[in-house]
């Protein structure tokens, strides 16, 4: 089980590094477009707003993931409780998303991954 759980910890760092790659990629793409000569000043604030708005809800879903990994690979009890909350976020994410999160609530839920995360626990 210990494999499995450093699996879904580096799968998990792994997601919100590239939804953090992803971010600054949609907002260098909107805002190096806004920049065009031949767009209205309308449009390239249009664009700016659409770029820094949409990068940051983007970094903003991503960041949790990174911090559950590395929770994960601590064996903390938040990390866990953290991991399983963005699974149950990224299961309409399809098909990776889904996949990972399935997988991840599969494993975290498991009685033997609960006792390794929690040994006091019954």
């Amino acid at each position: 089980m210990n494999k499995h759980i450093d699996v879904i910890s580096v799968l998990w760092i792994v997601s919100g590094a590239l939804g953090i790659l992803f971010a600054f990629l949609i907002f260098w793409f909107f805002y190096g477009i806004s920049f065009i000569p031949d767009v209205d000043w309308q449009a390239s604030q249009i664009l700016r707003v659409v770029g820094t708005w949409g990068s940051g809800i983007i970094a903003f879903f991503s960041i949790p993931e990174i911090i559950a990994g590395i929770g994960l690979i601590k064996r903390k009890e938040w990390g866990r409780i953290l991991a399983l909350v963005v699974s149950f976020f990224n299961l309409v994410w399809f098909p990776l998303g889904t996949a990972l999160g399935v997988y991840s609530i599969i494993i975290l839920l498991n009685d033997e991954s609960v006792k390794i995360f929690n040994p006091q626990a019954k």
